[in-house]
């Protein structure tokens, strides 16, 4: 008579637990792991969870004519999830999902904007406020928000399994990326516009001959304000009535048809999104490798060139003096913190997204420190290429430095282009860089598109198995409303959307975040969470930062957001009462997310109100796998 026993031993615990031969030995090892006594020693943990993918050792003891023999083979888990699903993929090279991160957060305004408010605020008295809100807000956010996605390995809305009832947060900052895609891509169509028009032995906005200028137009307006300074100038007339052909529009009333030229670069730039992103992070990894570090060495390039130009060194020292005394004024912290807050990219689901696909014992207290300190960096670096141009351009022109110096689109689609225009062989310094903006708004843009189809497709599982047409569908979908923004009177719903789409609710969205992780979920669960995962919990430091330090900022910045909201202008142009309604649905649309999905769970869990109200708020560690 012969018989037997399956025991596996862990090789964590060193324990044996023993089961039945007749069963399999993987379905004895996934048994044997869900058991209480398991599930005890390892941390309540399913075999679902990542941190119990450890070699156990199955041992066969089997008895013969009073006889024992034994066989044992050294077997690693295999991740599986309850429905069946295959194993979530993850970056092919860490350094895919780093140059990811970084390409996300280093995006146009890294050029256009930071410079310019660094000047305008005391030049290097800026970063003193800029770093303590960095410190204090900037990294924390950015280092939970990492932590979040990887250790749950879900999209913004899944990850709040932990804490069900703000899921809404989660559909919060979907719905903001998605709106900011709306108008985001429109810039890219524009840089690609650009590139286009620079394959010419002869730039278009050097001179007024062309069929768009008005008679108004002229090389150079020696009155007035800044704005006044480039109204007619060949580069303004050119942005305006060349690419935009606002001249055709009366107002966000009057759109007129999209224009067939920035609808075929609008078409472009949807077909790159997709072909990056339509396999994953497999294939938008490897696009980063040249979309992330190109910018870096346009920078470089541009930087030597700029600083042989007469005037640059003025430039320069403008935008590194240093004046103490605007540390005073309450304005410059405000901006400051603004910076902090939109520059990192936190709140719009993109970093929990990218770190979803990170092994589950990935560094990600090493990554938030590596990838916010380079984001501010590019920042403080690109304003010496951005000031050597302009003092360029002071010096030129024989005009003080802040009557040419300014931010937003009208720096790197007029002021920049005019500079470039003068140098000798400027087809080609336009064609380096147009591809810079090109880069540094595509990586951008497929953060935010990926933010969206990982949020969707890990909250509605069916769609895992369709990711290439559910990503085409979404690019298809962002491509026809951003239609509107390519018209005549696009630039007037272009800029509606920059007001409404992700102002005051990103911060209300980043605000609850916070609140659900720290306060509901609660910081020491959160710092176990993270120990699981690197080995060792947040530092006190840390964890003030995410009760009470980071909450209270978000608090004040999104009272600030309302108490200093200023309705929307292009120029001269005043929208009209209607539009400012349709701006205020539209950031109220995702911030209702919270309440209406707080709302509906509480509605829809069966049992009493006191029971329904606690599963709502906190899941234990069996309950959220």
């Amino acid at each position: 008579m012969s018989g037997g026993v399956l025991l596996i031993v862990s090789h964590i615990s060193r324990e044996v637990l023993q089961t039945d031969l007749h069963t399999s030995p993987q379905e004895a090892l996934i048994s044997a792991c869900l058991s209480p006594q398991s599930q005890g020693r390892v941390g309540g943990l399913s075999t679902n969870h990542p941190s119990l993918r450890v070699p156990v050792e199955l041992i066969l003891v089997k008895e013969q004519n009073g006889v024992q023999f034994t066989s044992s083979t050294l077997v690693v888990p295999a991740q599986t999830h309850p429905s069946g699903e295959e194993e979530r993929e993850t970056w092919g090279k860490k350094i895919d999902f780093l140059l990811s991160v970084i390409g996300f957060a280093v995006d146009l305004a890294n050029v256009w904007r930071f410079p310019y408010l660094c000047y305008k605020n005391g030049g290097g008295a800026f970063l003193v406020p800029y770093l303590f809100f960095m410190v204090i807000a900037g990294m924390p956010l950015f280092y939970m928000e990492l932590a979040l996605g990887q250790y749950n390995r879900e999209g913004a809305a899944g990850v709040w399994k932990i804490c069900p009832i703000f899921k809404g947060v989660g559909f919060t900052v979907i719905l903001i990326s998605l709106y900011v895609g709306f108008y985001y891509n429109v810039i890219i169509s524009w840089a690609l516009f650009y590139l286009f028009s620079s394959f010419t032995s002869e730039l278009p906005w050097v001179h007024c001959n062309n069929t768009w200028n008005s008679p108004n137009c002229s090389d150079w307006a020696e009155n007035g304000s800044v704005s006044d300074i480039y109204k007619a100038t060949p580069a303004q007339e050119y942005f305006e009535r060349g690419v935009l052909h606002i001249q055709d529009s009366n107002g966000i009333d009057d759109l007129g048809r999209p224009r067939w030229q920035l609808t075929s670069c609008l078409a472009v730039v949807i077909i790159l999104l997709y072909f990056s992103l339509w396999k994953g992070v497999k294939t938008s990894g490897k696009v980063v490798w040249i979309t992330a570090t190109m910018p870096y060495v346009v920078l470089t390039v541009l930087l030597l060139r700029g600083v042989t130009l007469p005037g640059a060194i003025d430039g320069i020292k403008a935008y590194l003096s240093v004046d103490f005394l605007k540390l005073c004024d309450a304005k410059v912290w405000i901006e400051a913190a603004t910076q902090i807050c939109f520059s990192l990219g936190v709140g719009f689901g993109v970093l929990i997204a990218f770190s979803s696909y990170n092994k589950f014992s990935n560094n990600c207290y090493r990554d938030a420190i590596i990838t916010s300190s380079i984001n501010s960096l590019t920042s403080f670096f690109s304003g010496f290429v951005v000031f050597s141009f302009l003092g360029y351009m002071s010096h030129k022109h024989n005009v003080a430095l802040d009557k040419v110096a300014r931010d937003g689109a009208g720096l790197v689609f007029v002021i920049y282009p005019e500079a470039i225009a003068t140098l000798p062989g400027s087809s080609v310094w336009a064609v380096i860089f147009f591809i810079m903006l090109l880069t540094l708004g595509i990586d951008s843009a497929m953060g935010g598109m990926e933010s969206v189809i990982t949020g969707l497709i890990d909250e509605f599982k069916f769609l895992h198995k369709h990711r290439e047409l559910f990503t085409l569908f979404i690019v298809v979908s962002t491509f026809l409303i951003s239609l509107f923004c390519v018209t005549n009177g696009g630039m007037y719903v272009f800029t509606l959307l920059d007001h409404f789409a992700a102002g005051t609710s990103i911060l209300f969205g980043v605000l609850i975040e916070a609140i659900g992780i720290s306060w509901f979920y609660g910081v020491d669960r959160f710092s176990d969470d993270i120990r699981e995962m690197i080995g060792h919990r947040p530092g006190r430091y840390w964890r003030l930062c995410w009760k009470f330090v980071s909450p209270c900022f978000l608090l004040f910045m999104v009272v600030v957001s309302f108490a200093m909201f200023n309705p929307p202008n292009y120029g001269s142009y005043t929208f009209p009462p209607w539009a400012n309604m349709v701006g205020w649905c539209l950031a109220m649309s995702s911030m209702t997310m919270v309440p209406l999905y707080a709302i509906y769970k509480l509605c829809t869990l069966p049992g009493k109100f006191c029971n329904v109200s606690q599963s709502c708020v906190c899941k234990t560690k069996l309950e959220k796998k």
